[in-house]
């Protein structure tokens, strides 16, 4: 009898390559180096003298071999995570609650997707979105309004409170297709200062633009605010102003023509984002299904990000 050599990694990171159309990016949400996972490819493909998938080609062309080890993977591996799952359930039990604080108007872009994925995956579970936008998220988690908060800083004294590290993610300066500074291949502080800046009516402390290139640089633009995206992109088109948000936020509007965007900085402007939760309740099987299934989603949907 000839030993198999497939394990369920290989199962997972065929699909992973599949889902991401490539090797980097499928090691990183593997949490491998590149060099490992093509190492593990390669051993499986010796293995069984012939190749998986088609090395130049962009995204992945799986062969018939590549393929069938892909169909037994769509097959198994959700029920190895449902089966994970109930394990988890028997052992820690079903029932809980998953309240959900944000400080990011963006959030909604991507969060509710992903709790409906949730919903399905623990069903019994509550889960819900704590009314409104938090300056201070962490702050419900810890007067126990909260089970989880959005955050994009880590305070490292902050006691009792687990991060969970999520992803980084590219912020762009928005702009009216006919804007003057389109003609910059990216934006400087000094840019910003005769502009009106469209912002989410949240603290300085809190926008990325700010706290990280306008304030160090002493530019106070005039300011604008709006609660909802589109509002601000509306403002932007018809000329009363200029914004800085997520790629992912603005990526449909740019392909349509609808606004442009350029860099802030020569390297660009990055942001970030944690979940946070109590210590207590940082080993409930339902809250680590859920930031794993946030990174997954995130990554796998949100153009331009990269895992933290």
């Amino acid at each position: 009898m000839i030993q198999s050599p497939l394990e369920l990694r290989h199962l997972r990171t065929l699909a992973a390559l599949r889902d991401t159309g490539s090797l980097s990016r499928a090691a990183e949400l593997l949490n491998l180096t590149q060099s490992a996972l093509s190492h593990q490819l390669k051993l499986l493909e010796g293995a069984y003298g012939a190749p998986l998938f088609e090395r130049k080609s962009v995204p992945p062309r799986f062969t018939a071999l590549g393929g069938k080890l892909l169909e037994l993977a769509d097959a198994f591996l959700p029920r190895v995570a449902e089966t994970e799952r109930d394990i988890a359930r028997l052992a820690a039990g079903a029932a809980g609650q998953l309240r959900i604080a944000v400080e990011c108007h963006t959030c909604f872009d991507w969060l509710m997707p992903a709790m409906d994925a949730f919903r399905e995956r623990w069903p019994e579970v509550e889960l819900d979105i704590v009314s409104g936008f938090h300056p201070d998220p962490v702050g419900l988690v810890h007067q126990d309004r909260a089970d989880f908060a959005l955050v994009s800083e880590v305070d490292g004294e902050e006691r009792g409170i687990h991060f969970y590290p999520l992803f980084t993610f590219e912020i762009v300066a928005v702009l009216a297709a006919n804007h003057p500074l389109l003609a910059k291949p990216w934006l400087a502080a000094e840019d910003f200062r005769e502009q009106t800046l469209i912002t989410y009516p949240i603290p300085d402390d809190m926008l990325d633009l700010v706290r990280q290139v306008l304030a160090p640089a002493g530019i106070q633009p005039q300011r604008r605010t709006t609660e909802l995206t589109i509002a601000m992109l509306q403002l932007v088109a018809s000329g009363r102003g200029v914004a800085a948000v997520p790629f992912w936020a603005v990526q449909n509007y740019l392909q349509r023509g609808y606004v442009q965007s350029r860099p802030v900085g020569p390297r660009g402007l990055y942001g970030r984002l944690f979940g946070a939760c109590t210590d207590s309740r940082a080993g409930l099987p339902y809250m680590t299904d859920f930031v794993r299934l946030l990174r997954e989603k995130c990554f796998l949907t949100l153009p331009g990000i990269r895992l933290l």
